[in-house]
């Protein structure tokens, strides 16, 4: 039953947004006006989150998806009172939004930022910028939850049953990926996942009629949603009805439609003026007298305000954590050893023993594909670390991370407990999904295609922003894909990706750096990797003879030097030209040119290292300098200076059997070689 006192809640969370939004003469007031009365039904009567831990790992999620209403979340936050969380998982003793974090909205460093940013402000469950992600990784939160009650839970015991709620908007209804990730969810089951669709229809470019005429309710039937209806979105009564009805939905997600007014109470409702820009100081009076606000009172929050919230989410949460820490310590009396690995998960550490298993590969001239070794070295690790889990858009025959140990199983609607993920030919959402899952503190992986990593880039750039350590596996990296012809041949991708700051890229040369690439990846806790594996065996180097693989740690490193230690010429190359410009390098020696070779896996680590190894291993004083990769050479002159040259990808590939295609682009040892003798006939100074 709604009473003053939650009119006068509801309408001082629209006053704090509309002021936020006019100090900093940027923003968006309309969402935030429009749908403050449903938020604050969610948070105050439903949400179990406890504000003095916003990491409580059984708290229910609540993502704004459309994050231009980031004042919404701020607002939220300041009247709930959430407390701060540092870096090492630790809740400090202040809030983490005060009244002067609003005040500063959208400026530089302030803990409100215009769009919801995670790691940045406590509260936030995960990045929301690009309209459709938020909710699209909310799915992997709620999936990850299915997963760990599957795992986790024992009689007696339910340590995680939460919800997870996504305010999205008609932009995120319109986006792809939106509708990949709702498809997945409906498939799934995931009854604990309630999306809230903010239906103003409204968005930049005028009423979203000129664009967007779906029945959207019809389409969430077709995926297998529950889908209820709101008609006024300042019907707090009818919109816990709505919350309630997903509640007690036991088979399908729920998609609560609320038709709103987008700048409630303003001279521009329902307009598209009220999104995007201030209202003006004019404006802003005008709908608090509408609203029944004091017209020039800023930032006002009423003592009764702080207080109903107090009462509601903060005695509510307070009083469900207290009993699922106590049921958890009972938990850890009967179950140590789950105990343990759940607290491990959530401080992002690895279990003892987690690396013990990892296979060693002999050398062998035919060797194996990296994607062949990945898919062993990512088996053992799966053993060892039970929350390692994931899958591909389809293609796990081919990328080869399926899990295929007893008891790894398929994570499906009825079997929540599986370790392999299908997601469908859904590469933006499957990346998404990882996301919300790492965000749950499990640590994902998923695979495809490396071309089609252009369909996953913004969830992949999402994972980077958020330092979340999710697994990006990416095979076919090269024209190494032979006949299916350039469509299916990357050549921009890895300049791409390793242009995400944050994101480390690493293309294996054989299977030993297979090897060592996992060990690296797997004691990530705030980076995400990309794995570039290839299709084509590539030999498995003997190390006997050459450098340990254990060089990989450190971005790059000599893998075979010149006899006298001293190179005339310097090749360097990543994957599957590694062993391309060993050959070369025999080539070369045959003719007494002295050559070194550098494997260079991870480019982002190498960068990373002390000006000292950089310079042992690229020597300033040797400017003959060959770079070696089967992609655009874009990027590669840091390397290889202006006085360097470089045997890459100008054009796109083409269809025809590997050999060929290697001979026509010049990828052989001959072409190699010859470019390395054309550098040093040209001489040091002078440019080739």
């Amino acid at each position: 039953m709604t009473d003053d006192l939650d009119t006068l809640s509801v309408n001082t969370i629209r006053g704090l947004c509309m002021d936020a939004v006019q100090r900093a003469e940027s923003g968006h007031p309309g969402t935030p006006m429009g749908m403050a009365p449903v938020a604050y039904t969610l948070w105050q009567r439903f949400l179990r989150y406890d504000p003095r831990d916003p990491i409580w790992p059984n708290r229910d999620r609540f993502v704004l998806s459309e994050g231009h209403a980031s004042v919404l979340l701020w607002s939220l936050l300041h009247l709930a009172g959430v407390h701060a969380v540092d870096p090492d998982y630790e809740v400090l003793g202040r809030p983490a939004v005060t009244l002067e974090d609003l005040k500063s909205f959208r400026q530089l460093d302030s803990r409100c930022p215009g769009h919801p940013e995670y790691r940045w402000t406590s509260g936030v469950e995960t990045t929301t910028g690009p309209l459709g992600q938020g909710v699209a990784t909310s799915v992997g939160m709620a999936l990850a939850g299915r997963w760990l009650g599957a795992a986790y839970n024992r009689e007696d015991f339910p340590l995680f049953d939460f919800d997870v709620y996504a305010l999205a908007g008609d932009g995120c209804m319109m986006e792809g990926v939106a509708s990949e990730a709702a498809s997945l969810a409906g498939h799934q089951r995931l009854s604990n996942l309630c999306w809230i669709y903010d239906s103003n229809r409204v968005t930049i470019e005028g009423h979203t009629d000129i664009a967007f005429t779906e029945d959207v309710a019809a389409r969430f039937l077709a995926y297998g949603w529950n889908v209820t209806t709101v008609a006024d979105a300042n019907d707090l009564d009818a919109t816990a009805r709505a919350f309630h009805d997903f509640r007690a939905e036991a088979e399908r997600p729920t998609l609560v439609l609320v038709h709103s007014h987008i700048g409630y109470g303003s001279p521009v409702e329902d307009s598209p003026k009220a999104h995007g820009s201030p209202l003006g100081p004019d404006g802003v009076r005008a709908a608090k007298r509408f609203l029944g606000l004091p017209e020039d009172e800023e930032f006002r929050v009423p003592d009764a305000v702080r207080e109903r919230f107090a009462q509601g989410i903060g005695a509510r949460g307070a009083e469900l954590r207290a009993a699922w820490e106590k049921r958890f310590e009972d938990y850890r009396a009967s179950w140590p050893a789950e105990a343990d690995e759940l607290e491990r998960m959530q401080r992002r550490e690895l279990p003892d023993g987690w690396d013990r298993d990892l296979p060693d590969f002999a050398p062998d001239p035919k060797g194996l594909a990296t994607r062949d070794s990945s898919g062993r070295v990512l088996n053992a690790l799966a053993r060892n670390i039970p929350w390692l889990l994931g899958g591909s858009a389809d293609l796990a025959p081919s990328t080869k991370t399926r899990l295929t140990f007893d008891g790894a199983g398929d994570l499906q609607p009825k079997e929540h407990g599986g370790r392999n993920l299908h997601f469908g030919i859904r590469e933006h959402a499957a990346a998404a999904v990882a996301n919300g899952m790492a965000l749950t503190k499990l640590r994902p992986y998923w695979s495809g295609f490396l071309i089609f990593s252009d369909y996953a880039r913004g969830a992949i750039r999402l994972s980077a922003l958020m330092e979340l350590p999710v697994v990006h596996v990416f095979t076919h990296d090269s024209i190494g894909v032979g006949e299916d012809g350039p469509t299916h041949q990357p050549v921009e991708q890895l300049a791409g990706l390793r242009a995400i700051p944050g994101l480390l890229v690493f293309r294996p040369a054989d299977a030993g750096e297979v090897a060592e690439t996992w060990r690296c990846v797997a004691r990530l806790r705030h980076e995400p990797a990309a794995l570039v594996l290839s299709r084509q065996a590539l030999p498995t180097l003997d190390r006997t003879r050459l450098a340990a693989a254990s060089g990989v740690a450190r971005g790059a490193y000599v893998l075979a030097d010149a006899p006298s230690g001293e190179p005339q010429v310097i090749l360097l190359a990543t994957g599957s030209e590694v062993s391309l410009a060993l050959r070369a390098r025999d080539e070369l020696a045959a003719e007494g040119v002295g050559a070194r070779v550098v494997s260079m896996p991870c480019w982002e680590l190498f960068d990373r290292q002390p000006r000292e190894y950089r310079d042992e291993v690229l020597p300033p004083s040797v400017t003959a300098r060959v770079g070696i990769e089967q992609a655009s050479t874009f990027g590669w002159d840091r390397y290889v200076g202006d006085r360097g040259a470089l045997v890459g990808m100008h054009t796109f590939g083409a269809s025809a059997p590997l050999k060929q295609l290697l001979a026509k682009f010049g990828f052989t040892a001959q072409r190699v070689a010859e470019t390395a003798r054309g550098l040093l006939a040209a001489g040091p100074g002078t440019a080739p």
